[in-house]
């Protein structure tokens, strides 16, 4: 068990990397070009990326899947990547930014509640909860990865490091 004063050290690390990860996902969705942003020549277009980071940044922040309250404008279907979206509304930036701002407020709230030394709180993930934020936040980057080198392939514009937040 962690000891009252490294949780809190952890914690506060914890909370500087999310929000780190999310001002650079805020940076690529932002700087997106209107027609990069719904370009059909890519199976995962650029809207729905930015949507299943965010949307898992959300879900496993919380304590367990029971206690996740899917955000208001949630679609079911957009939630996955590789699936068929043909047909389906693609999100704003707008509302993606708006949604990044309530992920990062739920981060603010949800990550210090929960002791880290216990289960992940997903049956999928097999392991500590501390383990389950460092693959929420790998999560992220590698999505926004993708996102920076599209970005920089198409439009020759790239993001900038967080390195704290």
């Amino acid at each position: 068990m962690l000891v009252c004063m490294e949780q809190a050290k952890a914690v506060a690390s914890i909370l500087s990397q999310y929000r780190a990860s999310l001002a650079m996902l805020r940076q690529a969705i932002e700087l997106c070009p209107e027609d990069l942003w719904r370009d059909t020549q890519y199976r995962n277009r650029y809207w729905h990326i930015a949507y299943h980071t965010l949307f898992y940044a959300h879900l496993y922040v919380n304590a367990s899947e029971a206690e996740f309250e899917p955000w208001s404008k949630h679609r079911a279907e957009c939630r996955m990547l590789g699936g068929e979206i043909e047909g389906i509304e693609a999100y704003s930036k707008s509302e993606l930014l708006e949604y990044l701002l309530i992920c990062l407020a739920e981060i603010e709230d949800n990550v210090p509640k929960v002791a880290l030394d216990g289960p992940s709180g997903f049956g999928w993930l097999p392991f500590s909860r501390l383990e389950a934020h460092i693959y929420n936040i790998g999560h992220i980057h590698q999505h926004t990865g993708q996102l920076g080198e599209r970005l920089r392939t198409v439009c020759d514009v790239g993001i900038k490091w967080v390195g704290r937040g």
